[in-house]
């Protein structure tokens, strides 16, 4: 059912025996699923409004395009090891299976750190070549993108670490489906937000 339908579904309508009735919510899929389909399309309005933004203040004369950091290339990589990882373990639990779940769910929460390690690494290495926030418009937005983009990675490892302290203190794989199928859908989406983000900053 799509999530229009789900949306302007009337359960209360429905006719049947009122004792027999068990409490249903408007929503067929389970609440975090819904959650985070509400908080990706608000995270892609936000992202989108910038992206136009930035494309209106290019066309400015104060914009000094700024030199594309060659470390982006092995940042992105990161990210999309993470992200395959993430999949990894999707596909693992999906299956039914438990075997390597652990070592997949971690090793993308690790590769997403190191991420965000290595963005700090490439704003320093910017700063030391005399590109600050305040140096002009296009090092501004490149912050400001970025920075956002770090700031929705960081979220997401709080609730990657949740289901890893579950994981750790004996939870099986199955009973995390839902937590890995979450993490990798959200993991997705920022990659190819990333993925924008780093194409902009690569041809201006």
């Amino acid at each position: 059912m799509s999530l229009f339908k789900q949306i302007t579904d009337k359960p209360w309508e429905r006719k049947g025996i009122i004792g027999g009735l068990k409490p249903e919510g408007t929503f067929k899929s389970p609440a975090e699923r819904v959650a985070l389909n509400f908080f990706l399309v608000a995270a892609s309005i936000v992202f989108s409004l910038f992206g136009v933004s930035y494309y209106i203040r290019m066309e400015l004369p104060d914009w000094l395009p700024i030199a594309e950091p060659t470390s982006l290339w092995f940042n992105t990589g990161l990210l999309v090891l993470s992200s395959v990882l993430f999949q990894w373990a999707r596909n693992v639990v999906g299956n039914g299976g438990s075997k390597n779940v652990k070592l997949a769910f971690f090793g993308g929460g690790v590769f997403a750190i190191l991420f965000i390690a290595a963005q700090l690494q490439t704003w320093e290495e910017l700063q030391l070549a005399g590109v600050y926030l305040s140096s002009n418009p296009a090092a501004d937005f490149y912050f400001l993108l970025t920075g956002l983009h770090a700031i929705h990675i960081a979220g997401g490892l709080y609730v990657w670490i949740k289901c890893v302290f579950r994981m750790v203190t004996g939870a099986e794989a199955k009973e995390q489906r839902l937590s890995i199928e979450l993490c990798t859908v959200y993991w997705h989406f920022l990659l190819v937000v990333w993925l924008v983000i780093f194409a902009v900053v690569a041809n201006t």
